[in-house]
């Protein structure tokens, strides 16, 4: 009982509760914060103060200092009875001072400490189980009894009276503790388990492709930035380049205008400086009355027609070349779509990073040569007496090693040495031999050929192409999953040949056919 005796050292006595928040007076007694608090409220209105334990008088409100001493003990003293301060429910035989309950007796309607429990009756009808204050909820609501049966028919707890007259008279029943072993719970637990470990995952993708959606559209910011940033450049030279251009004609057209004004303004300056002459010597004659003078100065002065060098129109003079400027322009502004489709392709594959594809020597037509590095393949006219296989072709042509069943792949093809070529990708499953075996010639593989002409090849529907000049290096770009392939010509700017959608099924490969006398070259 040691332990009950230091727990009533330790109560307050005004709640009679273990001290909460412990405050001491002037005259050392201690008591809860709230409690001393309400007191002293109460003797405020009644006109003075004391202490609750001694009586001691205080001509004024007392001050309460916290007692840090006191409250550490108390939580030594809390962490020393486990579940104490979480329960709060006492032996019912305890009177002098709470000890905590350890089990409570369903039939006997009481809890019990260690002490007490011990002398508890151990017959059957006396079921112990965990301390608890809510004995009424192990009651049956209608008679008020112990509920000690499972009714497996109504899946419900009864008692006694409930088995024996009430609603569930007659039915198969169990103990509890019988009818709690045969509950499965376990692998509902474990479906629920690996639900809410599915769940968590589901919201770790999400958290994910928020996260890197964010980072796309940050770098997508950025290359739009970058990209803007180098469209006002390209504007601000464009409009040097056509402000230039405009000054130079503007500047050789007042030069011209300048040179041609001064020759023909001095020569016409004479001419109305004569006319001017004339026109005074007319005047004076037709002043004359004499007919006989009018007529001997008439036939004698050196008078002009009237008629002079007139200078030039200005439809004759140099204009600035409008047609020239517009020219200009329209092909700098021409120049910015090819910023857009360069800026397309980055996007497409960042960087432009070449995939290094080599070359599969077991899948390769027996008059190809494949290069010690497996990048290059060359027909030769002399077989080259392989074994033969599964996987190898019969019509001239060779796969990568690699395949592709997923993501984003790009890599590159030289045909600049190839007289006549298919590349593209095709189908693991796809023929080796017959004309169905040919890249494009089926529905399992796609190919981008020149053979007397250009153009894209797919299960033997042919779709002509152009370019504005020789295709010499062929970018390829698999999306798997969107089903895309594009193809694009490299050069300075690159330029988009060609963009089929289809639904891949099965791992995809890169594909290659050339003719006699050709080489064609996986780009590393």
């Amino acid at each position: 009982m040691a332990s009950a005796e230091l727990r009533d050292e330790l109560n307050c006595s005004i709640c009679l509760s273990l001290y909460t928040d412990p405050v001491s007076l002037r005259c050392g007694h201690n008591f809860c914060r709230s409690c001393i608090v309400s007191v002293l409220d109460a003797q405020e209105a009644a006109g003075g103060y004391f202490c609750p334990d001694c009586r001691a008088e205080y001509p004024e409100r007392p001050a309460l200092e916290k007692n840090q001493k006191l409250r550490s003990i108390m939580e030594r003293f809390s962490s020393t009875q486990p579940g104490m301060e979480e329960t709060r429910i006492f032996c019912t035989y305890c009177t002098k001072s709470p000890v905590p309950a350890v089990k409570s007796c369903l039939q006997c309607e009481a809890s019990f400490c260690e002490e007490h429990l011990s002398r508890h009756s151990k017959s059957p009808e006396h079921m112990l189980v965990d301390h608890t204050d809510s004995l009424e909820e192990r009651k049956c609501s209608t008679h008020k009894e112990v509920l000690k049966y499972y009714c497996p028919i109504d899946t419900a707890c009864i008692c006694v009276s409930c088995w024996v007259a009430g609603d569930h008279k007659g039915h198969d029943v169990e103990l509890l503790d019988v009818a709690s072993e045969k509950k499965e719970i376990k692998p509902v637990f474990e479906t629920m388990k690996s639900k809410r470990k599915e769940v968590e995952e589901r919201i770790q993708n999400l958290k994910d492709h928020g996260t890197e959606q964010g980072k796309k559209s940050a770098g997508l910011g950025v290359t739009v930035a970058l990209l803007f940033t180098d469209l006002r450049k390209k504007l601000d030279d464009l409009e040097k380049r056509i402000q230039g251009e405009i000054s130079r004609q503007k500047d050789q057209v007042l030069h011209s205008v300048s040179d041609l004004s001064t020759t023909r303004v001095r020569n016409t300056e004479l001419q109305v400086d004569k006319l001017t002459k004339d026109m005074n010597h007319l005047e004076g004659l037709c002043n004359l009355t004499d007919p006989l003078t009018f007529l001997q100065d008439v036939n004698a002065g050196d008078i002009s027609d009237g008629s002079c060098e007139v200078i030039g129109d200005v439809r004759d003079a140099p204009c600035v070349d409008e047609g020239l400027v517009s020219q200009i322009l329209h092909r700098g502004l021409g120049s910015f779509a090819d910023v857009l489709i360069n800026m397309k392709m980055k996007r497409q594959f960042p960087a432009m990073e070449k995939l290094d594809i080599l070359l599969d020597v077991d899948t390769a037509h027996n008059n190809i040569i494949i290069s010690q590095d497996l990048r290059s393949a060359s027909y030769s006219a002399t077989s080259q007496n392989r074994p033969d296989g599964p996987k190898r072709f019969r019509s001239q042509q060779v796969l990568s090693s690699r395949s592709f069943s997923s993501g984003r792949h790009y890599w590159e093809v030289d045909v600049s040495q190839a007289k006549q070529w298919i590349i593209g990708v095709a189908g693991e499953s796809m023929e080796r031999n017959g004309n169905q075996s040919y890249i494009g010639y089926n529905e399992k593989s796609w190919g981008l050929m020149f053979i007397k002409n250009f153009g894209f090849h797919h299960n033997s529907k042919y779709t002509q192409l152009a370019s504005d000049s020789p295709v010499r290096v062929v970018g390829i770009y698999l999306d798997y999953e969107a089903g895309h392939l594009s193809l694009y010509q490299v050069c300075d700017p690159i330029r988009h040949l060609h963009t089929v959608t289809a639904s891949f099924s099965e791992p995809l490969y890169a594909a290659l056919y050339l003719s006699e006398g050709s080489i064609i070259r996986i780009n590393s």
